[in-house]
């Protein structure tokens, strides 16, 4: 019997073969995502790790910026989603990238490339060779991307830093030499890259849509992550960002639809769609009678790059608990709101909130359940809860700031039940966990996010990111059938 990883290739095939819409109205990509069952021995060990790396991504937001860019890129694999892209041309390269909202840089490994202590993520032998990028390809210091990319530092910094003649820096003649390394650090690794300048393509389109003089890091060494980044955050060299640049319909807005998932490694995963540009939500074809409900964006000076919205509080059944007052917008300093994010798995909530929405939940549902407190060690989850055969919990709502701007979640999105392993007596029980996290106490998140919106909780949803009228969207879809419809057009 064919894997399933084999199957979801011939449907990737299949699909772009009969893809026939033209990049002038939309452009539409196919979102993957696996599990891989040498990293992960059981469903405990995956949700711990998931669990585990969605804190480190949060926390990191938090830290304090030193001379080098830190950034939080996506480490979660199975829970995150990825893209691809071809790079240059004569024979053109392929590159498969995470597909991040939290970051704004696109980024990926380059030949000759190493990667340190990525045991289990990388094998040279079985993975596909990184792009040759031509040496001449390279962005110069006096370009204003490499100040970007250095966080906005002059291009006479830029200078010394790439040790430039003196002479030279103080005429600010900087245009003979090229940009200097830049460090990215992240939560458990890092990579060291340089920034060039070539030819991008995004497939999936009719005619293939080019992007000559696409900016982009180039990583040789990279400490734990072997994968690149499609960065999609609100930055300058952002991918939107600079597809702006060949077409504002294409990049003022984008939305994703991901396709619901469960961590099985058997399930064949259909693709969830990726939307660069604007269709007709009215069109019958694609409207399942789910409007969107948006909110608008917050600017974060400290994290210009981020997609912050303003949360006021959740409903947990008929019980509305209100969030914190900093989570409703964001400060001069940075701190508060809640961001929007692609590469967090789990949603994050401040303890005080988390707490009380936990609480809240345990009353209603440990009251008739039995609290399975070994499967909240193993997995990083909680509270959790055994049961026999089905479970009753409440509903819970997201609320938004702004009018009429209030989200259901699916049962699905936020209470995961499987089947746990044997216990003491040898049987076999049903365990249901909440998706949602503990992300420390306000005090240890100053200068950042108050909370993050994860991806397990965006799933079965198209979420729209409307650059031009700086709000996000979000709208019940059948996201497999949104896949088809968009196709057919």
């Amino acid at each position: 019997m064919a894997s399933s990883s084999t199957l979801f290739l011939l449907y990737y095939i299949l699909c772009f073969a009969c893809l026939s819409v033209s990049y002038s109205e939309l452009l539409l990509l196919p979102l993957t995502h696996s599990l891989s069952t040498n990293q992960f021995n059981s469903t405990h060990h995956l949700l711990k790790a998931t669990s585990t790396r969605s804190a480190a991504r949060f926390h990191h937001h938090h830290r304090s910026q030193n001379s080098h860019r830190q950034v939080s890129l996506p480490l979660s694999p199975g829970s995150d989603y990825t893209l691809s892209l071809t790079i240059g041309s004569n024979p053109p390269q392929s590159i498969s990238l995470y597909m991040d909202t939290g970051s704004d840089l696109v980024w990926f490994p380059c030949a000759p490339f190493e990667c340190i202590l990525c045991e289990g993520k990388y094998d040279p032998s079985t993975t596909s060779s990184p792009p040759k990028i031509p040496s001449n390809a390279t962005v110069s210091c006096k370009s204003p991307a490499c100040s970007t990319a250095h966080s906005s530092l002059s291009s006479s910094n830029l200078c010394a830093i790439a040790k430039c003649p003196l002479e030279t820096i103080e005429i600010s003649d900087c245009s003979s030499f090229s940009c200097p390394p830049f460090y990215y650090a992240y939560a458990d690794g890092s990579l060291i890259a340089r920034l060039h300048k070539y030819s991008l393509s995004i497939p999936m389109s009719s005619p293939s849509l080019v992007l000559h003089n696409f900016t982009f890091g180039c990583a040789h060494t990279t400490l734990g992550e072997p994968i690149g980044v499609a960065g999609f955050g609100r930055g300058l060299l952002s991918l939107p960002a600079q597809l702006t640049s060949f077409s504002p319909q294409l990049g003022n807005r984008f939305s994703y639809c991901l396709v619901s998932h469960s961590f099985d490694t058997d399930r064949v995963r259909r693709p969830s769609p990726l939307i660069l540009g604007r269709y007709d939500e009215k069109d019958k074809r694609v409207d399942d009678g789910a409007e969107f409900v948006y909110t608008s964006m917050l600017d974060n000076p400290k994290h210009p790059y981020f997609y912050s919205v303003g949360l006021v509080g959740i409903t947990l059944g008929k019980k509305n608990i209100p969030a914190p007052k900093f989570l409703h917008s964001v400060d001069g300093t940075g701190n508060g709101g809640m961001v929007v994010d692609s590469g967090t798995t789990f949603t994050m909530l401040p303890a005080s909130f988390y707490n009380s929405l936990a609480t809240e939940f345990d009353h209603r549902v440990g009251r008739v359940h039995e609290r399975a407190s070994g499967i909240e060690d193993k997995t990083g989850l909680s509270p959790c809860y055994y049961y026999r055969k089905v479970i009753q919990i409440p509903t819970l709502t997201l609320h938004f700031a702004g009018n009429k701007s209030s989200v259901v979640l699916p049962r699905r999105n936020y209470f995961y039940e499987f089947l746990d392993g044997r216990d003491k007596s040898g049987t076999k029980r049903n365990v249901g966990c909440l998706m949602l996290m503990n992300g420390g106490d306000e005090e240890e998140l100053t200068g950042g996010p108050g909370a993050t919106l994860g991806n397990y909780q965006q799933q079965g949803f198209e979420v729209v990111y409307d650059l031009e009228n700086q709000r996000v969207g979000f709208a019940k879809r059948q996201c497999a059938s949104l896949w088809d419809s968009l196709n057919q057009r």
